[in-house]
């Protein structure tokens, strides 16, 4: 991490606490996050922007009875904090009565709150401006040397780092840090009409890990030119792969549909799906916050309670939902550890590091298998009903025939109910173990295409 001097995150806390009280909050909690970020864009061989940010927020939830209020701030001054309090329990005394607010009981708090063992900050001295210019230049330089690329419309590298604390009056007081490095680049191929684009990207926590900047820019330039020359696909029912780098969106979809605000809102696909299947046998998903050098890994969650691997999906069959503690006492249940928040909202459900079961096969093998579809590696738009699960999305990829990539595609939808979707998925063996959802590439049966 850098040599920035650094807020008494814990005490900021605290004194919010102290403002609350003051004010008349018979609860409260407080989240403080400090962050630094430096990012910097290239383009044509020369520096085109360069941004540093730094700074503290603070959020503050007071609670009087059932009614509560959410407040931010980036001014660290007390009597600034004092006014944050004084607003919030005025807000919360003319809000409405929600019967399933609070703050986690003092026993169900999280013992641990020491995020070491996760290995979330990098401890090499952070890329300077010169670095990070360096690394998108050589990224540039990659791509243009692929041949067919006509330019890079971007490339850019970034660092950043960040540290957050969360305190409550039920006694939780815990925080971590984490950093990270990314790298990304945009190559087009073609002039005018023709110009297709693609891309490549990586982010990791710790830089030692990060893609080389030429492999970022040789994958985005390759990318670009498989492209030129896309055309419309047929239209009809076809087996359809998205590729790992889109395959989480389905996932996503599956995610969405079992969070608790969905459920207990009855607006989910799946909110009458406990226990029955909703993927193919064999397959699970599963959520680990605790997995090392990893992004979303977390100790605790944003309502002081321990995280915990645990069984989404088991062997095809649905095991719970994602909850937070309003959602849990909402569905009569009990919290899952997924509360997220920023400074100036409520707690909600949100997942960690989603992993899913793999394939014997890779991705290649997969399209032969299938013989004639569509193979997605982008999605642009979208038209998800979360309640039915009827699905359209506008897609690019490569129309593959007799299990070979025969053309690219573009400007074409494919569309199906995910319900129906999800219980026909057969994956590949490609998943990126580096990412915080490492899905591989995924074979759907059965969806509509409609192109020319």
């Amino acid at each position: 991490m850098s040599d920035t001097p650094q807020s008494d995150l814990p005490r900021l806390c605290d004194a919010l606490l102290d403002a609350a009280r003051k004010a008349g909050a018979e609860a409260a909690d407080a989240l403080a996050v400090e962050g630094t970020s430096v990012s910097v864009d290239v383009l044509k061989g020369k520096l085109e922007h360069a941004e540093r940010s730094e700074g503290v927020e603070l959020g503050l939830r007071v609670l009087i009875g059932k009614r509560q209020a959410c407040i931010s701030a980036s001014d660290i001054r007390p009597e600034t904090m004092a006014t944050m309090a004084e607003r919030a329990v005025a807000m919360a005394r003319e809000a409405p009565e929600d019967p399933h607010v609070g703050l986690a009981p003092a026993d169900a708090l999280a013992e641990r709150t020491d995020a070491a063992s996760l290995d979330l900050v990098d401890t090499a001295p952070a890329p300077s401006p010169a670095d990070l210019q360096d690394m998108a230049l050589a990224a540039e330089a990659a791509a243009l040397a692929v041949d067919g690329v006509a330019q890079v419309s971007a490339a850019g590298a970034g660092w950043g780092e960040r540290r957050i604390h969360l305190a409550a009056t039920n006694g939780f007081s815990g925080g971590y840090a984490r950093t990270g490095t990314s790298l990304s680049c945009v190559a087009i191929s073609g002039e005018g009409l023709s110009m297709e684009r693609d891309y490549y990207g990586d982010s990791r926590t710790h830089a030692a890990d990060l893609d080389d900047p030429a492999k970022v820019g040789r994958l985005a330039g390759e990318r670009a030119v498989a492209r030129a020359g896309s055309r419309k696909p047929p239209t009809g029912a076809f087996p359809v792969v998205y590729d790992e780098r889109v395959a989480s969106t389905l996932i996503g979809h599956l995610l969405g549909a079992i969070n608790g605000s969905s459920v207990a809102r009855g607006s989910s696909f799946l909110r009458d799906a406990m226990g029955q299947d909703v993927l193919p046998a064999g397959l699970s998903v599963w959520e680990d916050p605790h997995l090392p050098r990893l992004g979303s890994s977390k100790p605790f969650d944003a309502e002081g309670l321990a995280t915990a691997r645990r069984d989404l999906v088991a062997d095809g069959v649905l095991q719970g939902w994602v909850l937070d503690l309003a959602t849990a006492r909402k569905l009569g249940l009990d919290s899952t550890a997924n509360a997220t928040r920023g400074t100036s909202s409520p707690p909600s459900p949100g997942v960690t590091n989603i992993r899913m079961t793999e394939g014997a096969i890779g991705r290649d093998a997969l399209l032969a298998e299938m013989g004639t579809g569509l193979l997605i590696t982008s999605l642009i738009g979208s038209s998800v009903n979360a309640t039915t699960g009827d699905y359209s999305r506008g897609a690019s990829g490569f129309w593959v025939e007799n299990g070979q990539i025969s053309y690219p595609v573009n400007e074409c939808t494919v569309a199906g109910n995910l319900r129906d979707m999800l219980r026909t998925l057969t994956p590949a063996n490609d998943a990126r173990p580096h990412l915080s959802r490492a899905i591989p590439s995924l074979r759907v049966e059965g969806l509509t295409v409609a192109g020319s």
